[in-house]
């Protein structure tokens, strides 16, 4: 499995989630408990977050870790 495009794939999920629920990642960052710059690089895909990161942003989302995999 090529991890970079999953990666890539995962940060592009995580800002259709964050802009369907019309959040800035500003406010999405403020949510989840972490910094601004660490979310616009996961949503680029160069960051690779771990799974308490993960469990930050689906709780900032306000859904499920199921939810934020579903599609990839």
């Amino acid at each position: 499995m090529d991890f970079s495009v999953f990666y890539k794939n995962l940060g592009y999920r995580i800002k259709l989630l964050r802009e369907n629920k019309h959040l800035t990642q500003e406010k999405l960052a403020e949510n989840a408990g972490i910094s601004l710059d660490y979310l616009g690089k996961i949503e680029v895909g160069i960051n690779r977050p771990g799974l308490v990161a993960l469990l930050k942003i689906a709780h900032g989302l306000d859904i499920t870790m199921e939810e934020l995999f579903k599609t990839l």
